[in-house]
């Protein structure tokens, strides 16, 4: 046991390393930047490819068979959920805005967004919501995975299973969630990644959020054995609170500092969240299960 303690640290460090090297680069041109946007986007796209990239080239050195990152598909209930939580949770924070004005419904900007991507003018706001809601969870989710993959491959498609084999659930969830966070720090501090409120509540937040949904990518990622379930929740995640429910929700003040990855509101929401996959630990398989990459 001590062998292979030690075999999984030189991996966790080997792929962190890798990781934070690779990504150094990117850091240096979107804080030279000032902004995710430069680069026509493909800076964060690189950046965001990062933690893949080193996951591969570790499982290489390592070497390691591909296939111990979780390519299987697994049950195809763990991807739906995967899909639909993030949904729900932000949903749930974004209701609690609206009902006490930390911010308003904006119902135009479905009808303008049916004319932006689909050419439709004059529709009428329920066709709008319909067919808009359609076209961002069919075809978004599909895009916002192209990006979220690259992140996945190596947080959850590697650093989660071999902390799981020694750490157990709640560790696993904490470190790989802290080192998560600390790996978007960077630009929420010296560039864009923020909503403008104050950096030190912008990274609190934000450190809270990652924390706590990470105990639902890490449960998802255990339970099925599939690296995709993580994909689909980061992607639908990312869809559903920067595509949707942030535009759709208009200043009344002091929004900013309730609204998005970097406001109070979401990240108790995803708390709750957390503690309930947290009493749920138990229906995971135990970590030295994990060290075989076999699943039912």
């Amino acid at each position: 046991m001590e062998i292979s303690n030690k075999r999984n640290t030189k991996a966790t460090l080997t792929f962190l390393l890798l990781t934070f090297a690779l990504s150094g680069i990117f850091y240096y041109l979107i804080i030279d930047s000032g902004t995710m946007a430069d680069g026509n986007q493909l800076y964060i796209l690189g950046l965001m490819w990062c933690p893949g990239f080193a996951a591969i080239i570790t499982t290489f050195i390592l070497k390691r068979n591909l296939k111990k990152l979780g390519w299987e598909w697994g049950r195809t209930k763990y991807q739906l959920q995967s899909y639909f939580i993030p949904l729900l949770y932000t949903f749930v924070a974004y209701i609690i805005v609206w009902i006490f004005q930390f911010g308003s419904l904006s119902t135009v900007w479905f009808q303008e967004k049916a004319n932006e991507f689909l050419g439709l003018e004059e529709i009428n706001f329920v066709p709008a919501f319909v067919l808009v809601m359609l076209f961002i969870g069919i075809v978004g989710v599909i895009n916002s995975a192209l990006t979220a993959a690259g992140e996945e491959i190596g947080w959850r498609g590697f650093l989660v299973p071999e902390l799981y084999k020694s750490q157990g659930f709640t560790k696993t969830s904490l470190i790989s969630g802290f080192i998560w966070g600390i790996w978007h720090l960077p630009i929420v501090v010296f560039a864009d990644y923020n909503s403008g409120t104050p950096i030190l509540f912008s990274a609190i937040c934000f450190m809270l959020l990652i924390l706590s949904i990470s105990f639902i990518y890490t449960w998802y990622r255990i339970k099925s054995g599939s690296l995709w379930t993580a994909v689909i929740l980061h992607s639908s995640h990312n869809l559903f609170i920067q595509g949707l429910f942030t535009p759709i929700t208009e200043d009344t003040g002091n929004t900013a500092f309730y609204i998005d990855e970097f406001g109070i509101i979401l990240p108790l929401v995803t708390i709750g969240f957390a503690v309930y996959f947290w009493t749920k630990r138990k229906e995971l398989k135990p970590g030295i299960e994990i060290l075989s990459y076999s699943y039912s």
